[in-house]
Parts: C-alpha cells; structure tokens; sequence
C-alpha cells in the first residue's frame, strides 16, 4: 500500500529489489523472537503484525484468552468448576427382558418339588439368547372367474402362527445340571392332559403358560400352549451328575364306594445325567379366549392399547 505525506508519495512503503519496503527493513514489522515490541496489548487494537505476534506469543494477551475456563494446573474445584464430576446414565427400564415361559399358577405345578429351580427365576428361562421364529398369515380364498386374466381374493381370517423358540442350554456345574432337568421335566408335564387324578381337573386339556421376553413390545404375557418339543443328547460332549428330590411320594388305593384314596411318603433322592451342551426346541402356539377375541378392537391394537393390558394380543 502506498501512502501520501505532507502531499507526496511516502517511499517507506514501496517494495524494493529485495522484495521488502523500507520499514520492513528497519525490522519495524519483524516477527523474529528478537522483537521486543511482540507483546504489546496495544497492537492488537491497531491491528498490526506486532498484534498477531502479541496474540500467538506465549506470554501475551493470546495466552490469556486460550486459558479462559480452563483450570488452574489442569485441576479442578477451582473458579466455581464442580470438582470431582462424575458422569452418571439413567436405566431406561428395570425389567428382565430375557425369554421366559412362566409355570401355571395351578396345582399340582406351582408346588411341584421338580420344577422349585424354575420357581426361583419366575419360569423356564432361557440362559442364552435363542431363536424366534415368528409368522403372522393374511387368509384369502381364491375365485377365478371363467374367461378373467386374475383372479379375485375374499378374505377368510387372519392368525398367529406357532412360534418357535429354539435355544443353546450349557451345564458346567450340578446347580445348572438341576435347572436342565426340571426344564425338560417342565415341558414333558406342559404337553400333557390331566387323565385320571382329582376330580375337579379330571379331563381337562394341557395348562396355558405365558410367554415374556424383549420388553413389553414383543412378547408380553402372551398365552401360549405348548404343541412340541424337543431337545438332544449329544454323543461327543460331558454329561454332568446331579441329585434331586422328588418330595412327597403319593400312593393311591382304591377305596370304599370305588373312591381313590391317597397317601404321602417322603420322597426321594433321585439321580440324573445332563450334557454339558444342548439344543431345545420349543413350538408353542398363541391362544386366546373366545370372549378376549370377540371384544378384540383393531383400532385400540394399532394405536398401541393392548401393549400394556396384559391380554398378550400380538
């Protein structure tokens, strides 16, 4: 930039030969730490070289704003700085999501001697992750009229499908051993009908469990019945020993007027082999009451109303 004193052009600022103007030359703009001028507040308002040099110097007024709200030795409860600040994360929900088939609230299941390890986690849990297959089906009857390219769909009803749950069980020591026989003693006894016992449950059909697991979203008291299992006995793994009671031992006789008559005895100490690694393979079924399906309402189920209610609808 070339300036004008008392009239006439100033050389100070004409650039030379040497590519620097005259006041370049007597070090008035010099950046070198040599400079004593570099730390002047004063240049930073005038907007000079020696400003730029004032701002990034160690000592200057840059120091000062770089430092601002940064604590004094890097520690803090200093200047208003909350000291020994901890970063804390709410739960989002308290809930066991694992996949669970519960035990009827009946007899003789809910005091059964067998099944007490289930008691003690709510059901039959399973420990790892499993597979779900899960299958939801649109029914519609085909008509073909004579002479049409396409055909013509009347809808029939809709359905949940059998959902099947497939899951990895691991014994490594004779608690878990206990938990995998009163599972398979659990499944053998929910595929079965009461034939003959007592009176008021003579003939019924097998009890309904209830499905939870991944939240309230996916599977929430959902009734089920259980249509098949199955589990294997590998060749090439470890089987561990553990030992179980069977409780009360009953014995029946028949008494006066062709009634039964039962006796308890104490129990049993009974042994068992259960593999170290396993497959079980549980198909159940979704089933509902005629009453639940008759004030069934499409507009409450897709708003979200049934999420909540504890009917199991999905």
């Amino acid at each position: 930039m070339t300036t004008f004193r008392d009239g006439k052009i100033s050389s100070d600022n004409i650039v030379r030969a040497d590519g620097m103007t005259d006041r370049e030359r007597a070090n008035e703009f010099d950046m070198s730490p040599g400079n004593k001028g570099g730390s002047d507040p004063t240049a930073v308002a005038q907007g000079t070289p020696e400003g730029m040099k004032a701002f990034l110097d160690g000592t200057g007024m840059g120091k000062f704003l770089r430092s601002k709200n940064i604590p004094v030795d890097g520690m803090p409860g200093l200047d208003g700085i909350k000291a020994n600040a901890s970063a804390t994360f709410r739960k989002s929900v308290e809930q066991d999501w694992r996949v669970k088939l519960s035990i009827p609230n009946i007899e003789p299941f809910k005091t059964a001697p067998m099944l007490a390890n289930l008691q003690k986690t709510g059901g039959l849990v399973f420990p790892y992750t499993p597979t779900i297959i899960v299958a939801h089906s649109a029914n519609y009857n085909t008509m073909a009229p004579t002479h049409t390219n396409y055909p013509y769909f009347a809808y029939q009803n809709s359905q949940v499908d059998q959902l099947v749950i497939t899951g990895d069980f691991f014994v490594q020591n004779g608690l878990e051993a206990q938990y995998w026989v009163a599972a398979l003693h659990y499944l053998r006894s929910m595929s079965k009908m009461f034939f003959g016992g007592e009176a008021d449950t003579i003939g019924a059909p097998p009890p309904i469990a209830k499905l939870n697991g991944y939240g309230d979203h996916i599977f929430n008291n959902v009734p089920v019945i259980v249509t098949q299992f199955t589990t294997d006995l590998p060749q090439d793994v470890d089987y561990i020993a553990t030992g179980f009671s069977t409780g009360k031992e009953q014995k029946r006789q028949v008494g006066p007027q062709g009634r039964y008559t039962e006796t308890y005895s104490d129990g049993k100490l009974m042994t068992g082999w259960a593999p170290t690694q396993s497959l079980i393979t549980v198909t159940v079924q979704p089933v509902y009451s005629r009453s639940e399906i008759a004030q069934f309402s499409l507009n409450k189920y897709v708003n979200g109303g049934y999420i909540a209610d504890g009917k199991g609808f999905i």
